[in-house]
């Protein structure tokens, strides 16, 4: 048998969290430390305590009890009772003719609630002290919950039932210690999870901008605050942001001002193209600056997909209405959306943070790529049970894409032309700009065989 349990349950039991662990870094080892000094100190300074205090009430029993020896007769014993009681709160009553039955038997009959040990320990030191100073059969009764302690003492005439008060073995420094150490402890505890929460809340704001940044949402620069170490990560992210945003721009900057070049020599030689006539050499020239136009405007749409373009709230649902609503207008092709509604008829909302002209260029390269190889389309919004993404599955009846460049057509400027219409137009670059807008907002696509309509099986996953 391990001890607590399986690794897989002690797993089980630790906190996830980093601001539980380090509590638990803490605490476990302080709550330790206090049970084993509580015992040792509780165990030394009871037993101490309680054997003095027993030691006391015994001598003053041996003394009220010289007392009576020394007084047998009527109004000394009433003097000696009421001695007893007034000085030491005892208690007298003469049984005469009594006798004490065993120990055993009158244990068990006296008292049916001596199973704690803390009590049988008292009446055991108790009725050692009183032995050893009177030199008589003594029998002690300390019930649990019973204010007073009974003892009797045999007497060669009877016996001696006296009544103690439970106090004059009881000692509050005990419980004042434990109260204290426990409030200190808590005290202790408090202070630690306020600085705790202090340190971890710099580490959450960190994890907070890394994922925003990675879902493209523009954030501002994380304040750097808290331990030495954190703050390093969070000058270390800070200065990776600006890097990698200054290399996008640049990137973005200069293939936009490449493209947007490119149109005046491609203007001018469309005007020489018209004005020559149309003659053979002619046609094919057009051919070619056309081919050229359709490159510089995918050029142009990857610069835009990587642009400078702010993300904002929309509602994701919203966003695929309005783009396959625009599919549906154009007869060519049928495009059927379904999972916008739940079972009771409710219709589905998705509020996110996005780039929507990046998602709706996204949405739009994927249903166009499906409408130009097939026939029918089926646009399927799946949310997910924890409410934090969702799939927009997109399949059609076309050929379709073989396994082996499923991979290869998110390349840019490829084009598996031996599975797809080599009549069809594009430059290669629909899907690049698709998964690029998805991966920029943390999610991806992924391409595979469509089991219900026979083609090709994208999906687009998006965190909300």
């Amino acid at each position: 048998m391990r001890l607590f349990g399986t690794p897989t349950s002690l797993k089980r039991m630790v906190p996830r969290g980093l601001l539980g662990r380090s509590l638990l870094i803490l605490v476990v080892p302080l709550v330790v430390l206090q049970v084993v000094t509580s015992v040792v100190f509780y165990e030394r300074h009871w037993d101490t305590v309680m054997r003095r205090l027993a030691s006391g009430l015994a001598g003053d029993i041996a003394a009220t009890l010289s007392l009576l020896h020394r007084y047998p007769d009527p109004d000394g014993q009433r003097w000696v009772t009421d001695f007893a009681q007034e000085h030491f709160e005892l208690q007298l009553d003469f049984k005469a003719g009594e006798v004490l039955p065993n120990d055993e038997h009158f244990r068990d009959a006296l008292s049916e609630e001596l199973n704690d040990s803390q009590n049988e320990d008292m009446e055991d030191v108790l009725a050692q002290s009183l032995s050893e100073r009177l030199r008589r059969p003594v029998m002690v009764d300390m019930a649990i919950f019973a204010r007073d302690i009974d003892i009797y003492v045999q007497r060669s005439d009877g016996i001696l039932h006296i009544t103690a008060p439970r106090k004059r073995l009881f000692s509050s420094t005990t419980y004042i210690f434990v109260l204290w150490m426990a409030g200190t402890a808590m005290l202790l505890f408090g202070i630690a999870t306020i600085f705790m929460s202090n340190q971890v809340r710099s580490i959450r704001r960190l994890a907070v901008s890394a994922d925003g940044f990675g879902k493209g949402r523009d954030l501002p620069p994380i304040k750097v605050e808290g331990a030495r170490e954190v703050r390093q990560a969070a000058q270390a992210f800070n200065l990776m942001r600006e890097r990698i945003q200054r290399q996008v721009a640049q990137r973005t900057e200069m293939l936009a001002g490449v493209s947007h070049d490119l149109r005046t020599p491609l203007t001018r030689m469309k005007l020489q193209l018209a004005m020559m006539g149309d003659s053979p050499d002619a046609c094919d020239l057009s051919e070619d600056v056309a081919e050229m136009e359709r490159m510089v405007e995918g050029y142009l749409a990857f610069a835009r997909g990587e642009g400078t373009e702010s993300a904002s709230d929309v509602d994701l649902v919203e966003v695929l209405e309005t783009v396959v609503a625009r599919f549906q207008r154009d007869e060519r092709c049928a495009v059927e959306l379904v999972g916008l509604y739940t079972a009771s008829g409710e219709r589905r909302q998705a509020p996110t943070t996005v780039r929507r002209d990046s998602i709706e260029r996204c949405l739009s390269n994927l249903i166009g790529n499906a409408c130009r190889y097939g026939q029918r389309v089926r646009v399927h919004y799946i949310p997910q049970e924890d409410e934090e993404s969702c799939f927009i599955v997109v399949e059609d009846d076309g050929p379709g894409i073989p396994p082996a460049l499923r991979e290869e057509v998110f390349r840019p400027f490829f084009r598996a032309d031996s599975s797809r219409n080599s009549q069809t137009g594009g430059t290669g670059l629909g899907l690049t700009i698709a998964r690029d807008a998805a991966r920029v907002h943390g999610g991806d696509i992924l391409l595979d065989d469509s089991q219900e309509m026979g083609g090709l099986r994208v999906t687009l996953h998006l965190p909300l």
